[in-house]
């Protein structure tokens, strides 16, 4: 059916929105610090507040998507994260990362219920390049808003970024709640979570994924602090640098999860995408002192590489879901990325601020190889997962 089309664009459109509030926000890094006059640290827990929050309600967002469906959920969560992002305009620091972390916790309901969207009116062949879509929308939606948000900062400050923010947001739940409907048949979930919550296989994919977050952010939190305070470089051409890596890692989601459809496998390419994140941050800290384009021309592709994985794990964690419980799965899935994503900024700027550049780098490396490890014994199960025998036509 074509509306399922439809229902994949609304859900794209809302994760990519919610995606500019977390991963858009560290395009204005500079102006934030000088708006509030925080350290590096602290602008890291500023921008980690949303993370923190999505990752405190993305289970009982999860719980809500699968008893009552995607669309209440979605629609509720982002008109929450509209009123929470315009409500960060009106103050100093502390109320910014108050709202912040509200804006966390309604947006959450994207991630759990825009993947159970799609889970439920695509096929187990095809639903690699459906999540593959979905999950691009969020790197380029950072993107978007890593252009945009600072032009819109240097002209209306930085409360003129969020309310722009909120009007997205806003937007969005609107169309979701006039437009998206579960497909004929859907299951809903009961009110027993208890045996999907123990599920090995789905904690171990969440751990891996959670140390996967870890070069992901920090290459993303440091990216543009890197190249303006660090290395010199003009604050619009690093921003620009940003959104280039952003949109080359979504484009690589889309890739990935079509490389996972051909051979039907997601943890395989996974295992491969770990190794090579983690060998582009060495490189990337070897080459801290090298000419800036060197080092520019090795940051913006590792970044795009830590990027582009999640759709990978996004769909093995919604594949190993009984019927109906997809939108729980997902959100044990991202929890821990959500983990990593809050503890991420502030600690990778604490190491590069009083350790170094480099030590960041290495760190993400690091976290990359264990993923890797966490990963070796894994054989994707797709082919007896429950899930994989659901198709929408």
């Amino acid at each position: 059916m074509g509306y399922r089309w439809v229902v994949l664009c609304i859900g794209a459109l809302a994760q990519g929105t919610n995606a500019a509030v977390f991963l858009g926000l560290p395009a204005v890094t500079p102006q934030l610090r000088d708006h509030f006059g925080l350290t590096l640290p602290q602008v890291g827990l500023l921008l980690g507040a949303v993370n923190l929050g999505t990752m405190i309600a993305l289970v009982p967002w999860g719980f809500f998507a699968d008893k009552r469906g995607e669309r209440l959920a979605m629609a509720i969560g982002g008109f929450g994260a509209a009123v929470c992002l315009a409500a960060a305009a009106l103050g100093n620091a502390w109320i910014a990362g108050v709202c912040l972390l509200g804006a966390g916790l309604f947006g959450a309901s994207v991630n759990a219920a825009s993947g159970r969207a799609v889970m439920s009116w695509f096929g187990a062949e095809e639903r690699g390049f459906a999540i593959g879509v979905r999950q691009t929308s969020t790197p380029l939606g950072a993107a978007a808003a890593a252009v945009a948000l600072p032009v819109i900062a240097a002209a209306a400050g930085v409360p003129g970024a969020f309310v722009a923010l909120a009007a997205a947001s806003g937007l969005i739940a609107l169309a979701v709640a006039v437009w998206v409907h579960e497909p004929p048949g859907a299951v809903r979930a009961s009110a027993d979570h208890g045996l999907i919550l123990k599920d090995p296989r789905l904690l171990r994919l969440g751990l891996a994924s959670g140390l996967l977050v870890v070069p992901q952010f920090t290459a993303t939190t440091l990216l543009v602090a890197l190249l303006h305070e660090h290395r010199g470089m003009a604050v619009g051409t690093a921003a620009v640098l940003f959104a280039v890596a952003q949109v080359v890692g979504g484009f690589g989601r889309l890739g990935v999860g079509v490389w996972s459809d051909v051979v039907r496998n997601r943890i395989g390419p996974l295992k491969i995408l770990a190794v090579t994140i983690a060998g582009g941050m060495i490189l990337t800290a070897l080459l801290d002192q090298a000419p800036v384009w060197w080092l520019v021309a090795v940051l913006v592709p590792t970044t795009a590489l830590a990027v582009c994985w999640n759709g990978l794990a996004v769909t093995e964690a919604m594949e190993l879901a009984p019927p109906g419980r997809s939108a729980t799965a997902l959100a044990m899935q991202n929890s821990a990325n959500y983990l990593s994503a809050s503890v991420t900024p502030p600690v990778a700027g604490l190491v590069a601020a009083h350790v170094s550049w480099p030590a960041a780098m290495l760190l993400g490396a690091g976290a990359a190889v264990v993923a890797r490890v966490l990963l070796q014994p894994w054989r994707s199960l797709r082919a007896s997962s429950p899930q994989n025998s659901r198709s929408v036509s």
